[in-house]
């Protein structure tokens, strides 16, 4: 059960667990330096529904996308490029650094449905040479980087 506080923006949650779980969890606190057990608590069922509303697919989300990748590869930055071309609208931006051995980290910032930044994600890993890819997902948007005007200049 959960009961309100004074604060309307606050519940209270009360919850029961095994010793070795609550041993564990103690540790996590601890160790990630939260200020309270509650916050740990918060941080991790946000972690969870985020992760949840991106199976499900049809929320906008923001992400990032951190592929690992080698560049010798004859075709593949085409390939790549030609992904986040067919994806403009999704892909707002990207940042590489290179690697040793021809190897370059790409870090890309996408919105869109989940689905569809999952779809980019699954066809830029079978890409030749990608190595690696691995894409984090949250529920808070990137405001619109230009308001609408009115059309005139000032």
């Amino acid at each position: 059960m959960s009961e309100p506080l004074n604060h309307d923006s606050l519940r209270r949650v009360t919850v029961s667990m095994p010793e070795e779980t609550f041993q564990a969890f103690e540790r996590l606190v601890a160790e990630r330096g939260f200020d309270s057990r509650s916050q740990a608590v918060a941080e991790m069922i946000h972690q969870h529904a985020a992760q949840h509303l991106g199976k499900i697919g049809t929320e906008l989300m923001a992400g990032t996308l951190s592929l690992v990748y080698d560049e010798s590869k004859n075709t593949l930055l085409r390939d790549l490029s030609r992904i986040f071309r067919e994806h403009i609208a999704e892909v707002l931006s990207s940042q590489h650094v290179l690697l040793e051995d021809d190897h370059v980290l790409e870090v890309i910032l996408m919105q869109g449905p989940a689905r569809t930044l999952r779809e980019i994600t699954n066809k830029l890993v079978t890409c030749k040479g990608v190595k690696t890819a691995h894409l984090t997902l949250t529920p808070h948007l990137i405001p619109p980087l230009h308001a609408k005007s009115s059309g005139k200049l000032s």
